[in-house]
């Protein structure tokens, strides 16, 4: 969502590093370009003017101090501003002391209210809570059997009754006592547009459940209309967060950089696919890294743990470190990989990734070829890839519908990685965050080890995860 301003910000922040010092006129030139890149975002005017005069003043500030490196504390002071506008501290879900937890969902008709309601029980769902989803929207038809369909398909049971909304939240509200739900989600209903009696109905269904969390889901597309319908909706229900719908879009993210300050609360999740797995807590400062082009490995890292079974992931580390992971292991490891998203936003939480890999728009789909060679070769093939020769190669191509070459490559990459994992275990580096033969944490990067992300014959290589192989480049 954020590409636009990522590119700018990051061709920004190269030309301040690229300064050994910085003058009171440089700063102004960086500020004049950041306003500029802002406004371009959409974002609201006064917040742009409140976060560049903070800026300057930290940047001013490191060139008055003569700072060893005030290029480094403007960009710092760029980051930090960045993760203020976007809220500064992740909000912290506290549950009720007498169950259920409570939360209220409230938006327009059209932001995805219905699904991210779906999308929140079963985030509740992955913190071992056990959630009710209440189906209060009676106004659009085929509202509450959308709820009841998203329900079965994270195994969460849903309430409503034909009669009256607020009375639906209410039943829906023993209903969770009665049968022990310690978290209840209402889900309400919205209009095209806020009008009288649509604001009238949810402050009504809020009396009646009295919510520990109210919740707004506003379309990211939708822009500065968004931040003007959570003040309204801010002015009747007092909400507690914001949940970001269609972060996966092209919206240029004055939406997201704009709320918090001008209502005073943060952007709670976000909704990163259509998927009912693609939703996450928002982390304000993991965002502005993630503008800034510098990756938002943790975010990566906690999807990893969420898709890799632990035994699976340490079976799987221990074959690369020995040199014994086939591409039969390979093939298992790709399904788990789908587990954590579109490849494309796996890239946008890489640190370092190059533009022309950012602009790929890689997909899924772009994973099938390497599953195509891989499915058309015998358990021997997979096991032993040297036993591949010409004849054999000719066959996996044919019965994949690829080319020789992209067989060619695909068994080549895999060797080189095998032949560098084999490399990294005999250095004692282990996985990421493991221990080797000298008790050292974390691999050592040698010379002519592969970095990041390799273009070299049209291929990518995907850095490994925790328990994850780099993945081979992808056939043209």
């Amino acid at each position: 969502m954020f590409d636009n301003l990522s590119g700018r910000l990051e061709g920004i922040v190269k030309k301040i590093r690229g300064k050994g010092r910085l003058t009171e006129a440089d700063v102004d030139e960086v500020m004049k370009e950041i306003r500029s890149a802002l406004l371009e975002a959409d974002v609201n005017v006064t917040v742009v003017r409140s976060v560049c005069n903070r800026i300057r003043e930290h940047a001013i500030g490191a060139t008055r101090s003569k700072a060893l490196d005030p290029g480094q504390q403007v960009v710092k002071a760029v980051n930090d501003e960045l993760t203020r506008a976007l809220g500064g501290e992740s909000l912290s879900i506290q549950f009720a002391a007498k169950p259920p937890t409570v939360v209220l969902m409230a938006g327009l008709q059209g932001s995805g209210k219905t699904t991210n309601s779906a999308k929140l029980a079963a985030w509740f769902k992955a913190q071992g809570r056990q959630p009710l989803l209440v189906g209060a929207d009676l106004q659009r038809p085929a509202a509450v059997e959308q709820l009841r369909t998203l329900g079965a398909q994270i195994d969460v049971p849903v309430y409503s009754d034909p009669a009256d909304p607020v009375l639906t939240a209410y039943q829906g509200l023993e209903e969770a006592k009665r049968l022990g739900r310690d978290v209840l989600i209402v889900d309400t209903a919205g209009r095209l547009s806020i009008d009288t009696e649509m604001m009238e109905q949810v402050r009504l269904i809020s009396g009646a459940v009295d919510p520990n969390y109210t919740f707004l889901v506003i379309d990211a597309m939708t822009g500065q209309d968004a931040v003007q319908t959570a003040e309204i909706f801010h002015d009747t229900l007092k909400i507690d967060g914001v949940i970001m719908s269609k972060m996966d879009g092209d919206a240029r993210g004055g939406a997201a950089l704009s709320v918090k300050e001008v209502i005073g609360r943060p952007i709670a999740f976000a909704s990163t696919g259509e998927k009912l797995n693609e939703f996450e807590q928002f982390h304000p400062d993991r965002m502005a890294s993630r503008i800034l082009g510098m990756g938002d490995v943790l975010t990566l890292i906690e999807q990893a743990e969420r898709a890799f079974e632990q035994d699976q992931a340490e079976q799987a580390a221990q074959k690369m470190m020995e040199g014994r992971f086939t591409l039969d292991d390979f093939l298992d490891q790709m399904q788990q990989i789908k587990k954590m998203g579109s490849i494309g936003s796996l890239m946008s939480m890489m640190p370092g990734i190059p533009k022309e890999l950012k602009n790929a728009n890689l997909d899924d789909d772009d994973l099938k070829p390497i599953e195509a060679i891989i499915r058309s070769m015998t358990m021997e093939e997979r096991t032993f890839p040297k036993v591949i020769n010409g004849s054999r190669r000719a066959r996996i191509a044919a019965g994949s519908g690829t080319q020789v070459g992209d067989v060619n490559r695909l068994v080549k990459q895999f060797d080189e990685m095998q032949k560098m994992m084999k490399k990294m275990g005999v250095l004692g580096g282990g996985m990421p965050g493991g221990r080797g033969k000298k008790g050292k944490g974390g691999p050592k990067r040698r010379k002519g080890m592969p970095s990041g992300f390799d273009l070299e014959d049209g291929g990518t290589n995907l850095p490994g995860l925790p328990g994850m192989p780099g993945l081979p480049g992808l056939p043209r």
